[in-house]
């Protein structure tokens, strides 16, 4: 267990920045919610640092969960380089959770994070008990390897706009999508101090590759996920094609699927109010 012992908060607004050096990197971390034996790690996804998680769905599962973000190696205010490599973020995110005393913990996945749990998971399959997969797809699926072209298609379109790159990855460029990104957006500001550090360019770009190289690679064997499983997306994610859900719960024994209508990548953040309650009920104690 953690050996910190804090006042208990359950707003991501107010969660304190710490830090904890293991495997000669220093990780940047919040946690919230009431301390117990088996917290929620949450795995962020593609240029995304601690600020990147929407509030509503962190609180939510707060309520009743010991919830734990973490910046990976090289992002935000964690110290290092960037992994060439999923496999390489899965371990340093293993030399994380294991330095923090746990040896069980659930795991809330988006897109990359996805990735990389799959892989932690693989390497060390009793540590994980309960998973949620969200925007996310198996080592070798169909289409992930295009990502670096989408995303830095959507990156120039937002440009042109003045927008941030998220509300054309993440939402359907109609109405109902370009509201819930604009809205997304301003969850995403509600945090006013201790923000984190931005993730450069560059930095994007390693992890990229890094995808790139998953979505070429070999299929994992899947069948060592075991746990329950909730896997979520919008019907129609660019960036981790929706397919690739629908994959992940044929190869999952017992997971359930979650499909949102007219949404992308960010399903789950559109459908907040839907998804926030039902996560929290799947990881509840």
């Amino acid at each position: 267990m953690s050996t910190i012992d804090q006042p208990v908060t359950t707003s991501y607004a107010k969660a304190t920045t710490k830090t904890l050096t293991a495997g000669g990197v220093t990780f940047a971390y919040r946690e919230l919610g009431p301390r117990e034996e088996i917290p929620v790690v949450f795995f962020v996804h593609l240029a995304a640092a601690l600020d990147n998680w929407d509030p509503r769905i962190i609180d939510a599962i707060a309520k009743t969960r010991h919830v734990i973000t973490f910046d990976q190696r090289g992002v935000g205010a964690s110290s290092g380089s960037i992994p060439d490599t999923i496999e390489e973020a899965a371990d340093d995110a293993y030399t994380f959770i294991t330095a923090l005393g746990f040896d069980k913990i659930d795991a809330f996945t988006f897109s990359m994070g996805g990735f990389i749990a799959q892989d932690l998971i693989i390497k060390h399959p009793d540590l994980v008990r309960r998973l949620v997969l969200a925007g996310t797809g198996p080592r070798g699926g169909k289409g992930i390897d295009k990502m670096m072209g989408v995303t830095y298609g959507d990156v120039f379109r937002a440009a042109i706009t003045r927008a941030d790159p998220k509300e054309y990855l993440f939402f359907n460029r109609d109405r109902p999508g370009k509201k819930a990104g604009k809205a997304f957006m301003e969850r995403l500001k509600e945090r006013t101090h201790d923000r984190d550090e931005p993730v450069g360019l560059a930095a994007v770009h390693t992890q990229l590759k890094a995808i790139q190289r998953y979505g070429r690679s070999a299929p994992s064997d899947l069948s060592v996920i075991t746990q329950p499983t909730l896997i979520a997306n919008g019907d129609n994610d660019r960036m981790v094609p929706s397919i690739l859900s629908a994959d992940l719960h044929q190869r999952i024994k017992g997971s359930t699927l979650i499909i949102y209508p007219n949404s992308g990548h960010g399903g789950i953040f559109q459908y907040w109010e839907q998804f926030a309650p039902v996560a929290a009920e799947f990881l509840a104690p």
